[in-house]
């Protein structure tokens, strides 16, 4: 009888624990994210691209962070103290901050984070931290940014990847492959990555903020056409996707599973023009008349209208119209093909202006081209669109092998980081290779001071040489279009256009 009793109670016992661990299994939670582009390497110092900053967040934090009111607030750091001279900058690190291989974030791996992207090669980051000198460790907790000249946007740069920290040791093992595996201080841990298909990250049990992370895996998927991406969230295949179609909006909002989130976009689309690079050399880069006649053939209204049904803000500077240093002394003009023909005709060259117009593969991609093509024709242009895979136009771009360049860019909390990195004389992604001795001084300028109305008459200088030479012509700014299940609960939408995950949960 014992024994018949301890054989029940075990059996018991078996099923009991086997409905516990079937429960935990079940209560296991992924959010999946349909994302629109496959990210270039997952790295901080040498990645580029908005999508990879999308990832980033759900994985490496950053010293500060924005609101949804551009407010800096903190993150890893607890806040920051700038000298009356501007030339120094003391930040105070968050006690108790692991990174993912469970060494310490401090200051001397803070100070190793910094120097990293200072010095890297290849490094993104090296002109947006290019007036630091160096940087000192305090105590344990607090490091010291010594800056060549006082830097107004250096806060700003340290809420996006330039203020990402990675474990040194990590960092130092990997060498250039740390992409491959990243290691850092974020609310999920990289598990795997396989290309073209899924990222996939699991939640970090040291995370310094943990009681706000409520999902145990996050996926991310790259799917190019947004059509199938708003389908897969249809079916729930997917959680959230990010860049909806602006033609699908009504599509959304009339499904009463889907919540919509909007905010105004702080980047542009431009068209990046080759200018200094010796491959692909065209009329384009041989005279700034040649790129007004271009630009002054574009309705950018009638281009918002056809495309994105109104959503958009044309626009004809690196920031909207909306923004407080937006320069209203240089409204968006009219599209006028007679004077375009008649610089054209003053340039000397022979039409049709033959135009290489590389642009990201993807619908709305291709539907803005081809109203550019069809706009520019009637000025003289013969533009050959070239759609090219995401990750593959940047080098292209870098290597110059494009003489216009389609792109987005996601856009910064301060002007500096839509202008500086693009149009400053040898800057990392200045893929046009222009170079104008005085542009680059009113851009130092900007950067100098952090008189709200001092920076303000110096952009003012600048956006009239800028619209002079053409360098980039700015087309619209979008309005970031973020689609989720209802069963999410908690999703804020930013003006970065990043999806943050901490504080997410399902119904």
């Amino acid at each position: 009888m014992s024994f018949m009793r301890l054989a029940i109670l075990a059996s018991a016992l078996l099923t009991s624990l086997v409905g516990a661990a079937q429960t935990q299994v079940q209560a296991q939670t992924t959010l999946r994210i349909g994302i629109a582009e496959d990210p270039d390497i997952l790295d901080p110092s040498i990645g580029r691209t908005y999508v990879g900053r999308i990832v980033f967040s759900a994985f490496c934090d950053k010293l500060f962070d924005i609101d949804e009111k551009l407010n800096i607030v903190p993150q890893l750091a607890l806040s920051y103290e700038t000298s009356a001279d501007g030339k120094e900058m003391t930040v105070k690190l968050r006690p108790g901050v692991k990174f993912h291989d469970g060494e310490p974030l401090d200051a001397e791996a803070a100070k190793f984070s910094l120097e990293r992207h200072m010095t890297l090669p290849g490094s993104f980051r090296k002109s947006e931290l290019a007036s630091v000198d160096h940087v000192e460790v305090v105590d344990p907790l607090t490091i010291k940014l010594v800056l060549k000249t006082p830097y107004s946007p250096l806060i700003a740069q340290l809420t996006d990847r330039s203020g990402m920290m990675v474990s040194p040791k990590a960092a130092k093992e990997a060498g250039d492959k740390f992409g491959l595996h990243p290691v850092c201080a974020g609310p999920y841990k990289f598990v795997e990555r396989v290309q073209q298909d899924r990222m996939v990250f699991e939640k970090f049990a040291d995370y310094w903020n943990k009681d706000n992370i409520h999902i145990d895996r996050v996926v991310f998927l790259p799917i190019v056409d947004a059509t199938v991406r708003l389908a897969n969230l249809k079916s729930g295949g997917l959680d959230l996707i990010e860049r909806v179609l602006a033609t699908d909006i009504k599509d959304v909002r009339a499904d009463s599973r889907l919540v919509l989130s909007t905010a105004p976009e702080l980047g542009y689309l431009g068209l990046t023009v080759n200018i200094g690079n010796e491959k692909n050399k065209g009329p384009l880069s041989q005279s700034a008349k040649v790129r007004q006649a271009l630009d002054l053939s574009i309705d950018r209204e009638a281009l918002n209208q056809v495309v994105f049904n109104g959503e958009f803000t044309p626009g004809n500077q690196w920031v909207s119209p909306t923004h407080p240093y937006y320069q209203k002394a240089f409204p968006v003009h009219g599209r006028d093909i007679a004077k375009a023909k008649a610089l054209l005709k003053e340039a000397g060259v022979t039409t049709p202006v033959t135009v290489d117009y590389m642009i990201p593969k993807g619908a709305e991609n291709e539907a803005v081209a081809q109203v550019v093509q069809s706009m520019a024709a009637e000025a003289g242009f013969d533009i050959k669109i070239r759609a090219v895979e995401f990750a593959t136009t940047f080098k292209q771009a870098q290597a110059g092998e494009f003489q216009v360049f389609q792109i987005n860019w996601s856009g910064r909390i301060d002007p500096d980081g839509n202008s500086y990195i693009f149009m400053r004389s040898k800057a990392p992604q200045n893929d046009g290779v222009y170079s104008n001795p005085e542009a680059d001084k009113l851009m130092e300028d900007g950067r100098a001071t952090s008189n709200v109305e001092e920076r303000k008459a110096i952009y003012q200088k600048l956006t009239k040489i800028l619209l002079e030479d053409l360098p980039i012509i700015y087309i619209y700014h979008r309005t970031l279009l973020i689609a989720h299940t209802k069963k999410l609960d908690g999703y804020r939408q930013m003006p970065d256009g990043l999806v943050r995950v901490v504080g997410l949960k399902f119904k």
